[in-house]
């Protein structure tokens, strides 16, 4: 009887986890996904193996946990082992010395988590600055038979053979351009700290942008935001998927169902800007003729769907901000005609309309054509006349009013 209690003694001492002593925050977050046969880890990648992901924390703090992701798992995701340590570069395997420490779950080294679930690490004592390049490294025991991913990383991943969780070097590394079962990094941030969510598909996810060199439109948000007293504790998740729509199975969960787990689910989040809907309007005519009636019909469902994210945010207290849609006529894929066009202008008329977002920002006015409204500005055009270019996304970052966010 006395070593029984001992035992779980034991167990709850390692159990017992530190509490921060300000609010956690999120402050690094990607939209996990089913990944596709292509997009998985293999078993020779996985197998004896080490893996490290590069991230980028939009906020300080005094220490961090990290969010592990088994969100679409038919089977238990087994973690053998992880560590974190502060990243060198943004897209480079080797970590800063004498800052890597071991994640643990409830006190232990290893974790199982269960099919659909995410799970948090215990706190590390890991300072972090606004912008500083985080190194996850992990050992899978067991990957689920589905796997739970990010192909649009905009950053390196790194394999190296054995375990090399707490080797700053990792030498021999071969790069993945792609996340694993990964979904945040929360800080222990100031007292004013909080964040805004970004929840959309590619323009948001960065299609086009070279890894490691942040330069989508919320990499440069963040970057403004830092550079001024009244928003420098204003973290940036970005929650895009490439592909992602409004309502449909596009590519992803669509965004209002993913609401829950995307943007409610993280600490901290006071604001949330909805840039979504293009993908909505050119698949809706791609493959078939529709009617006038049908393409009004669509519209109606968009803009119920946006009403719904709005509801939803403001009872979480949060500001709801709404992204008019960007012009795409000329784009290949989809070859919108002036129907689409009419449907894009009737969802951002609605967007537009005051009362239904908290407030606007007008994407739409910022890169298109003045002198061809339905197309970008070919300086904005990253040549496919839908995505931005480099100075599109930049111009989209300086387009956000930064006293949305001040306190």
């Amino acid at each position: 009887m006395r070593t029984g209690s001992l035992g779980l003694a034991a167990i709850l001492a390692a159990a017992a986890v530190p509490v921060a002593a300000e609010p956690w925050v999120a402050g690094w977050a990607t939209a996990p996904v089913r990944s596709t046969a292509e997009q998985r880890l293999d078993e020779k990648q996985f197998r004896n193996a080490t893996l490290r992901q590069v991230v980028r924390v939009t906020i300080g703090g005094r220490a961090i946990r990290v969010r592990f992701s088994n969100r679409f798992g038919t089977t238990p995701l087994r973690i053998a082992g992880a560590h974190v340590a502060l990243a060198v570069g943004p897209a480079g395997a080797r970590t800063r010395a004498g800052s890597d420490l071991t994640l643990r779950f409830a006190g232990a080294t290893e974790v199982e988590v269960p099919p659909g679930a995410d799970f948090w690490s215990d706190p590390v004592p890991l300072a972090v600055r606004a912008l500083d390049d985080v190194a996850i490294s992990t050992r899978f025991a067991v990957l689920p038979q589905q796997q739970t991913g990010h192909v649009g990383a905009r950053t390196r991943s790194w394999i190296a053979p054995g375990d090399r969780l707490g080797d700053a070097g990792f030498a021999g590394a071969a790069p993945v351009e792609r996340w694993f079962q990964i979904a945040g990094v929360e800080v222990d941030g100031a007292p004013r700290a909080r964040a805004i969510v970004a929840l959309g598909d590619s323009i948001t996810d960065g299609y086009g942008v070279k890894d490691g060199s942040h330069l989508r439109w919320t990499d440069g948000l963040a970057r403004r935001l830092l550079r001024h007293a009244a928003t420098r504790d204003v973290a940036v998740l970005n929650q895009g998927i490439g592909g992602n729509c409004l309502l449909v199975e596009c590519n992803g969960t669509n965004a209002l169902a993913r609401f829950d787990s995307d943007v409610a689910s993280q600490p901290g989040a006071r604001y949330l800007i909805v840039l979504a809907g293009i993908n909505d309007l050119g698949g809706f005519a791609r493959e078939q003729a529709v009617t006038d009636a049908e393409q009004r019909a669509h519209v109606a469902r968009m803009i119920a769907g946006y009403a719904q994210i709005v509801a939803r945010a403001r009872a979480l207290g949060m500001k709801a901000i709404g992204g008019t849609v960007m012009p795409f006529v000329g784009n290949d894929y989809y070859h919108p005609d002036a129907a689409a066009e009419a449907a894009r202008q009737a969802v951002n008329a609605w967007i537009r309309m005051p009362g239904h977002f908290d407030a606007i920002v007008d994407f739409d006015r910022v890169v298109r054509d003045p002198a061809r409204p339905d197309r970008l500005l070919p300086a904005y055009d990253s040549g496919d006349h839908l995505h931005p270019s480099m100075a599109g996304y930049r111009a989209m970052a300086e387009a956000v009013p930064l006293r949305l966010f001040a306190r």
